[in-house]
């Protein structure tokens, strides 16, 4: 493995653990505000807050050329969102464990078919039997998971 990898695989993991405390964090707050949803809104609340000040202490955006750029490019924000929501409400219900697989199954059959396509703007890596097969193993984990 390259070298220069390595730092993008850590961040990677780290935002993958990240992910597992993020749901039972924001049901907690769900569960002392009554709200899935007003949990959720916290949460980006301080996303916000904390993403405003780093980029502003680090950096300074051209905010120009964002007029050019394509409607889906703004819907990041609108997915995000739905995750969070969802997340917060599933994973007392079914566990981290299996809504983080369940997710991650989700994501795979997604960027199988982004990818084969080159949908988003990114480069074309078409579907081939040995990428079905490790999205199918997913899957599998995603029933081995729930099934403990």
């Amino acid at each position: 493995m390259p070298a220069s990898l390595l730092l993008p695989i850590v961040l990677v993991l780290a935002a993958g653990s990240m992910m597992a405390i993020q749901p039972p964090t924001n049901a907690y707050l769900a569960r002392a505000s009554g709200s899935v949803m007003f949990a959720a809104l916290l949460s980006f609340v301080v996303g916000t807050v904390v993403l405003s000040a780093l980029t502003l202490a680090t950096q300074r955006p051209a905010l120009a050329p964002l007029r050019d750029v394509p409607w889906y490019a703004w819907a990041g924000g609108l997915y995000g969102a739905f995750f969070v929501t969802v997340a917060t409400y599933a994973a007392p219900r079914l566990g981290i464990a299996s809504m983080l697989t369940i997710a991650i199954a989700g994501q795979m059959i997604a960027a199988l078919v982004i990818d084969h396509y080159g949908a988003l703007g990114l480069d074309r890596s078409p579907v081939t039997p040995g990428r079905i097969a490790g999205a199918l193993l997913v899957i599998g984990g995603v029933l081995l998971v729930r099934r403990g």
